[in-house]
Parts: structure tokens; sequence; C-alpha cells
């Protein structure tokens, strides 16, 4: 006969309620000795929470959900997945992933999500797929989500900002400095899609501007490792070759320096390379890569937000929350 959370709280002598805050994760005052107890007895007679029954009552899923742009490849959304994983577990909870790279599959996760797959949302999505409307939308249904974006009018959510516009223009500005006339830009492509520059390409635009140099290199390339070196490699065979490239992605920054190299190049010499994302991979290139993002890669302060929503009594008031980054100069530049 299957356990139950009654003979828990006999066997290490608490309340039933007690039981709950322990086994669920909550967020209550439970002194360590007597948390231990609970735990031990749990352990001692092998029981293990009912989710289904639990999530009849409170009709809850006691899921999240993780909403990418893409599966693996991308170290930053790796670490912010096992940052989920790791407080969902200690919460009682488990992740399910949802990845948007085209508007059908943005339209397919908003039915997905306004049909109760999860009890809250953790939203990272590059390029223009997620409308503001649609993450607007679907906020005011009374998802608890927390978006990662620098868009501007998001209600109903918190929100996780970025300044990469303001330390990309800082690394243009920086290669500048040092000489370098014909910059190129290496862009993802929602980037180039757009209406106007934003983000990483107008961090790039604006430091040109400032520096009134006109000559604007852009081109595709970041959005892969192949992508990258191939792109690099017709730049730097061109006749009149760039003297830097700026490219949107560390990934592919680091295909350029191979690019380089594979055609006798010197990196920084003969062309400088500046990447986005502070991978720990920049750090084992040869030369180590110059880059702009944050010192740190933790997103335990983000997914917090996510679970005081989902744990509070109300609401919480919309919050937001600004990840500095900055530009790192290493051997590349």
């Amino acid at each position: 006969m299957r356990p139950t959370a009654r003979q828990v709280a006999e066997l290490a002598n608490v309340s039933v309620a007690t039981v709950s805050y322990v086994l669920s994760g909550r967020d209550r005052p439970v002194a360590a000795e007597t948390r231990q107890r609970v735990l031990d007895a749990a352990r001692q007679l092998g029981y293990t929470p009912n989710q289904a029954a639990r999530s009849l009552r409170k009709r809850r899923t006691q899921r999240v959900c993780l909403v990418l742009s893409s599966l693996g490849g991308v170290p930053s959304d790796e670490r912010l997945a096992t940052d989920l994983h790791e407080m969902a577990d200690a919460r009682g909870y488990s992740v399910v992933t949802l990845t948007v790279y085209s508007e059908a599959r943005a339209t397919a996760a908003i039915d997905v999500l306004r049909g109760g797959i999860a009890d809250g949302a953790l939203v990272n999505v590059v390029g223009d797929h997620f409308t503001h409307d649609l993450l607007t939308g679907l906020a005011a249904t009374g998802l608890p989500m927390v978006v990662l974006s620098n868009e501007s009018g998001l209600e109903g959510c918190d929100v996780v900002r970025t300044p990469e516009t303001e330390a990309c223009a800082q690394a243009v500005e920086h290669l500048l400095a040092e000489g370098r006339r014909r910059i190129a830009f290496m862009a993802h492509r929602f980037e180039l899609y757009r209406d106007k520059p934003a983000g990483r390409l107008l961090g790039y635009t604006t430091a040109l501007e400032r520096h009134g140099v006109d000559q604007r290199i852009v081109t595709s390339g970041a959005d892969d490792r192949v992508s990258a070196y191939q792109t690099a490699a017709e730049l730097l065979s061109s006749p009149d070759r760039p003297d830097a490239i700026f490219a949107a992605s560390d990934r592919a920054a680091i295909s350029v320096i191979w690019a380089a190299r594979d055609a006798g190049l010197r990196v920084p010499d003969d062309v400088a390379v500046v990447g986005v994302g502070n991978i720990d991979e920049g750090l084992i290139s040869n030369p180590q890569l110059s880059t702009v993002g944050p010192l740190r890669h933790d997103y335990t302060d983000v997914v917090r937000l996510l679970f005081d929503r989902l744990q509070a009594e109300e609401p919480p008031p919309a919050r937001e929350i600004v990840r500095s980054w900055t530009f790192l100069r290493r051997g590349s530049s």
C-alpha cells in the first residue's frame, strides 16, 4: 500500500502541513532540523508526493516551460536551462521545452501555453517570431511569465534586459581606436530582415556614425559555425578585405579566427576579431577571443523571478532587471 503524508508526519512527529511545506519546496519557515526529520521519514517510508492528485486539487501541472529559439548549440541557453532545471527540481517542478524558430512555431507555442501545459513560462527567443502582441496577449491570460527581451512595452510579465547595444558600440569604438577602418559586422539572419538596425547591429552602426566612418560591411553568417567560416573566408579573400570582423556570436567569431589562420593571415595583426557572448571557449581560442557579454553566466536571479511569481499568493507587480554586459578585450583585437 502506498505510504501517505500522514504516516510521514507521524514518523517525523510533525504536522501534515509541515510535511507538505517541506516536500513541495514552498518557501515557508521550517527549521533545518525539522526539515531533515521529514526528509528522513519520507525516505524511510519510500514516500513520494502524488503529483497527479496535487495537480488536480490545485489545478496545477507542477511544470514550467522553457521557450527557446533552438535546442542545443547556444552556451547561454544551456546554462539558462541548467539553472531552471536545478531550481525546478528543488521546488518539485518538472520542465518542458518549446522551440520557436518560425511564425508557425510561435503560434503553436502560444496555443500550447494557453492550453495549460505548464504553470509558468521562461521565454528567451531571439528574432521577431514571438511578437510583442503575442507575448502581451499571453501574459494577459494570467500565465506567470519571465521574458528575456530588450523590447519595450511588454506588460503583465517580468522582463530581463541586457544593454547589448551600448556594449557592442564600445567594442566597435575599441576597434576604431586601434586604427581599424574597414570593420565588417557578421550578423544573425534575423538582424538583417528588420526595418532598422537594433541590438548588436545598432551598436555597430552607432559607433561608426559617432566617429564619422561611412563604410558599412554587413553580412550574414553568425547563426552557425560553418556559415561563419564560409562568410569569413569570402570576406578575407577579397582584394579590399576588412581589417576587423565583429561577429554577433562568439561561436561565429571563433570560426572567423580559424578562417583567417587558414588564409595565412595573423590575428589581430592583419585582421582583428571580436565576438558576442563571452563563452568559455573564447578563453582557449588562439589568440583568446575579445568579446562582448556578461562577466559571468548565472541565471539563478532570472529563474527565481519565475518561481517567485508561481509561489506568490497574489500576482506581484511586473518587475524589470538589467543584466550588465561589457566589452572584454583579449588577444584577438
